[in-house]
């Protein structure tokens, strides 16, 4: 009998780690889940690069359809690069990740990036009709998801020197 109402608390503990947003296991500080979306995601890439992904999780927490923390959606299970909670990274091979993270927390935004809360990698060509492209950096193409007849660029910009940072 003891069994049960231990077993009911674990799984409201884990219950409210997952609905916090933290997933099991992955409790960590937002700057810390912010480097780890820039550093999987821009591959290691430009300053510019890093902070189009910030932008896109910043633009995610606010937008109501997502979790309402940084962890809450770098934690979403299929949304960003696999592992992404729990591969290790070294920061010596990209020491703009820090710097660009704590920075995208403080309030700083891709000036293209928009409202855009979607992005893969650049190249990669899908049969969609909804993907409206704003911008292609840090080895990414950022797009915003509209009705098809509202789509203007239905094909990824093609990145140009010193606007897009690579």
């Amino acid at each position: 009998m003891t069994m049960i109402p231990r077993f009911r608390a674990g799984l409201c503990l884990a219950a409210a780690l997952v609905l916090a947003g933290c997933g099991f296991g992955h409790r960590m500080p937002e700057h810390e889940c912010m480097e780890r979306a820039m550093y999987f995601e821009s591959n290691r890439s430009s300053r510019d690069g890093m902070v189009a992904v910030g932008s896109v999780v910043m633009n995610r927490v606010q937008s109501g359809q997502y979790p309402r923390s940084v962890c809450g959606v770098v934690a979403q299970k299929n949304q960003f690069a696999p592992g992404i909670m729990k591969r290790k990274m070294n920061l010596k091979t990209a020491p703009k990740v820090r710097e660009a993270a704590r920075s995208v927390l403080r309030g700083e935004r891709h000036p293209l990036v928009g409202n855009a809360m979607f992005f893969h990698t650049a190249g990669h060509r899908f049969p969609y009709d909804n993907m409206h492209y704003v911008l292609v950096t840090g080895g990414n193409a950022f797009y915003e998801k509209r009705r098809n007849y509202l789509v203007t660029r239905p094909v990824p910009p093609h990145p140009i020197e010193g606007i897009t940072g690579r």
